[in-house]
């Protein structure tokens, strides 16, 4: 029985943690040299349940099967938001109201300034390209078209805020639409140039200027062509090249699948806007600059999860706008953005998160200010700015009101990815990653429409005249009131 007994213990005590319990009763059940090999205790798989392992959630684990997990916190989230919206509804009624949305899109009948304002891009556009083939003939200088193409440019960008702050007829959609769409085209032209200049310096080598001058001229002009150019402004990207990898053919259910998406995200953001965020507005009388602190944070806090929720549901929607856009033109590169959800750090997250916008500033920012011998990191520092400042333009501008807020936010989230980073790392970092968005830009975001509603609200309580919209009439109902353009 002694025998047994350390024969037994033996087994056990010889047993490592990477092994599991299969290997550990199998390899221990016959030994060559052990005389009671062939007398196997009925019960020895019994004896020996135990090894050296970790629990699943300690940190030392290697496990890594959360789904049940995530599908219970998915759950407990619907519910929990499902209440919140029934206790929305019954205080509050039904608010959706899809008209109301498209009177911030329709303006005056006969004018029309936002669509006019679009219309008139072409004329920037269509100044690149002449200029572009003015060069190629030898009518400009290369410094000559640089220069005119950056005046182009310039213009480009002060005429749209020109025209959205002295035009008092435009509207607070049109105003958006108007503003992102010039700041893309702009980001556009000034890669078409930049990539023709790269192309003409490589078609100036010394053995095309001997051999082949002729045939690459030709090959070059070829792409200077209209088509070529409003394919590119028509295509999901910001970076200018000859060809554009292409898919075979446009896939239709494809396309329906994806237009089916944009609808239902659109309604569903309407939604959260008009029934959770509306009423949130309906509670302030005075701006966030003007609140006391206790005041401030309360409405912040009410407002983290419906704006999170419209972050994430504005990213889905121009998953499928991109993606629509690309299989009309048969566009190949559909890498649009990475698993920025799985971010460990903020800098991945940016780099992640716009791929499109994130090429941009790397081709034609970054790598020319290392170029003038800018180190890397103040390149990369400056470029961050630049697109803080670029955020801060596009919302602050058609709402009238500058406040840097989000410009100061997205230095906020820098400072935290400075000095935090390296205390957060792996799944701690991941979470830093999401608390920052849950508080940062979008929130950010969020005040400048509180402040214009408080603004656009009081000006159509006192002075109800002064509006054509069909929502005058309920001046004296605030809960009718939704966003007014100035």
């Amino acid at each position: 029985m002694t025998v047994m007994r350390k024969r037994f213990s033996s087994v056990c005590s010889s047993s490592s943690a990477e092994e599991d319990s299969a290997n550990l009763y199998d390899s221990a059940s016959i030994s060559a040299t052990d005389p009671l090999s062939e007398q196997e205790h009925p019960y020895a798989s019994l004896l020996c349940y135990h090894r050296v392992q970790d629990s699943l959630l300690s940190s030392n684990s290697s496990f890594t099967g959360y789904r049940g997990i995530l599908n219970w916190i998915i759950i407990l989230l619907v519910l929990t938001h499902a209440h919140l919206f029934l206790e929305n509804f019954i205080q509050h009624g039904f608010l959706i109201d899809v008209k109301k949305v498209l009177e911030h899109l329709i303006e005056d009948d006969c004018n029309w300034p936002s669509v006019n304002l679009i219309l008139a891009a072409n004329m920037f556009a269509l100044t690149a390209l002449l200029l572009e083939k003015s060069q190629e003939k030898g009518m400009l200088s290369p410094t000559s078209c640089h220069h005119l193409h950056l005046g182009n440019l310039g213009l480009l960008l002060l005429f749209p805020a020109a025209v959205i702050v002295h035009e008092p007829t435009i509207s607070t959609g049109g105003a958006f639409f108007s503003l992102w769409f010039y700041t893309f085209l702009g980001m556009k032209l000034y890669s078409y140039q930049e990539t023709n200049r790269w192309y003409r310096q490589a078609h100036l080598t010394d053995a095309e200027k001997d051999k082949k001058v002729s045939v690459t001229q030709k090959a070059h002009n070829e792409h200077l062509s209209f088509q070529d150019l409003y394919y590119f402004l028509l295509a999901p990207t910001l970076c200018y090249q000859r060809d554009f990898p292409s898919t075979p053919k446009v896939r239709i259910n494809k396309l329906l699948h994806r237009l089916l998406e944009m609808v239902i995200v659109i309604q569903i953001m309407v939604g959260i806007v008009q029934q959770w965020i509306e009423p949130i507005f309906q509670r302030s009388e005075n701006s966030f600059s003007s609140m006391d602190i206790t005041t401030r944070v309360e409405h912040l806090v009410g407002l983290v999860a419906p704006t999170h929720f419209l972050w994430l549901l504005f990213f889905f929607l121009s998953h499928s706008f991109l993606n629509i856009c690309a299989e009309l033109l048969r566009f190949g590169d559909r890498h649009f953005y990475g698993d920025w959800w799985n971010a460990t750090t903020l800098v991945i997250f940016w780099k992640n998160w716009n791929i499109p916008f994130q090429k941009w500033c790397h081709r034609h920012v970054y790598t020319r200010l290392v170029e003038k011998n800018i180190s890397p990191s103040r390149a990369e520092l400056l470029v961050f700015l630049m697109s803080a400042a670029l955020c801060e333009y596009m919302i602050a501008l058609p709402l009238h009101s500058c406040r840097l807020w989000i410009f100061l936010m997205m230095v906020f989230e820098l400072l935290v990815a400075v000095f935090l980073g390296g205390y957060f790392q792996g799944n701690y970092g991941n979470g830093l990653v999401w608390l920052c968005l849950l508080l940062g830009p979008p929130l950010a975001v969020t005040t400048y429409f509180h402040d214009h509603y408080i603004s656009c609200h009081h000006h159509h309580y006192h002075h109800p005249q002064t509006s054509s919209s069909p929502l005058t009439s309920d001046h004296r109902l605030p809960g009718k009131v939704f966003l007014q353009p100035h």
